[in-house]
């Protein structure tokens, strides 16, 4: 029998079950699409799949090609136009892939059922929890994490995380395809410099450095909890999202190999939050299965009827980093220049548009999309609908940019490395450098509404609103 593996989100060879399966079955034709839709201009203006974010996508596929000896076959194009055009012309037995959760997925998965007539087989491979191991349906999940949380961790256990087993790879009999670039795909290439807090390379091998890396070598894991809130440095959180994304290393060998910590290392609070994340991620998804499209409803999946701004400007400085604030500025800069952002930057930005911009939250989470290199369909939706007060959190919350900058950043060493412009503004300044006199502005060397723009709003003033608007929820 001759099977082919359709590869999308799943970039890896080890723990991926439809390849194990297909591998059993007969012989491997594997095929990876870059669909053309993931690199067109959203609705906001710029593309759903940015350069950076792109550039790393190609390197997982070319990992993936040398992990398969050469023979993953590349097309440029749609699958549900591909994958027929391949059968006709390979004649494979079965279709073997991992299924999706989300609705652009989906149509694309029916899409191609609906144009082929062999068997198609689906597997699910993104999460810690396999679906069919939970304690309750999908359909029932707790709309609180906490309950969730307790829940599978007294029920459920992990599964093992597939080996690799021996592949039986169909002789070409078709032109392999050539990997595209950035530009073949319609973009820019862009350079991130020599300031991201790491050297992000696509693939499985590299996942599997970086794990090694952040676990053993340098023993980092057994401080993640507290460290894991830092904006400078390598090793302040593991940085294993960019490949988890992208499916070069699976949520259950990341389990695995900290259980391996625990074991012959240290285990502790660390080790188990490392753990707890994952479940948050397993969380999110599970979440966009139960509730569908209403993730990405203003209102979200608590249906809120609201009424936010969409002013294309404003929105543009905070892409850019050009706000006024530079807590906020410092890393959206660092996004726009790596594609990677800290977590505890990640909350800030989104409560600042979301909250203290009274911003539609879902532009923000399409330039997310666009320019992460970790980005992953529910985790993204669902923390900025968290954060929008319109997710699993039933607080009206925000965040006070000022307090998290003093705590974070106390120093303001992360904003000068990013806004050089500000880099002589002493710390007493240098979270709102327009406090300054005009002296002050000549002597630290740089003018607030020239060098560096005043605030696009009175932070104060904007905590009062959301609390007036938060009364009338």
């Amino acid at each position: 029998m001759k099977n082919l593996v359709w590869f999308r989100n799943d970039l890896r060879i080890t723990d991926h079950e439809p390849l194990h399966q297909a591998s059993i079955c007969g012989e491997v034709i594997p095929l990876y699409c870059f669909d053309p839709r993931h690199f067109e201009q959203t609705q906001y203006g710029f593309p759903k799949t940015g350069a950076i974010r792109t550039k790393f996508l190609i390197e997982c596929v070319e990992e993936l090609r040398g992990l398969l000896n050469g023979t993953l076959v590349v097309r440029i194009g749609k699958p549900e136009t591909v994958i027929p055009e391949l059968i006709d012309e390979l004649k494979p037995d079965a279709i073997y892939y991992h299924t999706e959760v989300t609705d652009e997925e989906l149509r694309v998965e029916k899409a191609v059922r609906d144009s082929v007539s062999i068997p198609m087989y689906s597997f699910h491979g993104y999460t810690l929890y396999h679906p069919e191991d939970l304690p309750f349906p999908v359909d029932e999940l707790t709309d609180v994490f906490t309950t969730f949380r307790k829940r599978v961790e007294k029920n459920c256990s992990v599964r093992t995380p597939l080996k690799i087993v021996q592949m039986h790879f169909n002789a070409i009999e078709t032109f392999p395809g050539r990997i595209p670039d950035v530009e073949e795909l319609g973009l820019k290439p862009e350079e991130t410099g020599n300031r991201a807090v790491l050297d992000f390379k696509g693939g499985e091998r590299e996942a599997k450095k970086r794990l090694e890396h952040y676990f053993f070598e340098s023993d980092s894991l057994r401080n993640y909890k507290y460290t894991r809130n830092g904006l400078l440095g390598a090793n302040y959180s593991s940085k294993l999202s960019p490949w988890l994304a992208h499916g070069c290393i699976s949520a259950r060998t990341i389990y695995e190999q900290t259980e391996k910590y625990e074991r012959e290392v240290y285990k502790n609070d660390s080790t188990y939050w490392m753990k707890f994340e994952l479940m948050w991620r397993d969380y999110f998804r599970f979440s966009a299965m139960k509730h569908g499209n209403e993730i990405f409803r203003l209102g979200g999946i608590q249906g809120k009827e609201l009424n936010k701004k969409t002013d294309g400007l404003i929105f543009q400085k905070w892409c850019y980093g050009q706000t006024g604030i530079p807590f906020i500025d410092a890393n959206m800069r660092e996004l726009f220049q790596t594609g990677y952002m800290s977590n505890r930057g990640r909350q800030n930005v989104a409560s600042f548009l979301a909250q203290n911009l009274d911003f539609d939250w879902r532009w923000g989470a399409a330039w997310f999309e666009s320019m992460l290199i970790d980005y992953d369909v529910c985790s993204n939706w669902g923390n900025w609908a968290y954060n929008a007060t319109v997710g699993h959190d039933p607080r009206n919350r925000y965040f006070n940019i000022l307090n998290q900058a003093g705590n974070y950043d106390k120093k303001g060493e992360y904003v000068r490395h990013w806004i050089p412009e500000l880099r002589q503004v002493p710390a007493e300044f240098i979270h709102q450098p327009h406090r300054m006199s005009t002296d002050q502005q000549t002597l630290y060397e740089v003018k607030i509404g020239k060098d560096y723009p005043e605030p696009v709003i009175d932070l104060e003033q904007s905590y009062r609103q959301i609390r007036d608007r938060d009364s009338f929820t």
